[in-house]
């Protein structure tokens, strides 16, 4: 099998109720994860596009995240009908959809000295 041309990761981490950083499953990221799989088939692109669930991807307050490689580009707060947007602007024409994307800035990290938080 040929290698995908892009690969879809859609964080469908759960944490508690009330976690102060949010949680991307309590923000229904299992609905766009289902919704990139059905656009992935409705556009006869399953040998070349594919969508999975990830785990945390450490950007719980900004979810539900989807990071599409190999570009490299976060998206933070998608639904389900931004999934359509996505995948005609960025999937096919290779143009990142700005008005979703965390900015590099603004991407956090899990501080090294704490890595169990």
């Amino acid at each position: 099998m040929a290698k995908f041309h892009k690969h879809i990761l859609v964080c469908t981490h759960e944490r508690a109720p009330g976690n102060s950083r949010g949680c991307c499953k309590h923000s229904l990221s299992e609905d766009v994860l289902l919704a990139f799989k059905q656009q992935i088939i409705e556009m006869g692109l399953q040998r070349k596009v594919r969508a999975n669930q990830s785990g945390c991807l450490d950007q719980c307050s900004k979810g539900p995240v989807v990071v599409v490689y190999p570009d490299a580009v976060w998206y933070g707060g998608v639904r389900p009908e931004h999934v359509s947007e996505i995948m005609r602007q960025h999937i096919l024409g290779d143009e990142a959809v700005e008005h979703l994307q965390i900015p590099d800035e603004d991407l956090t990290g899990i501080p090294l000295d704490n890595p169990a938080e």
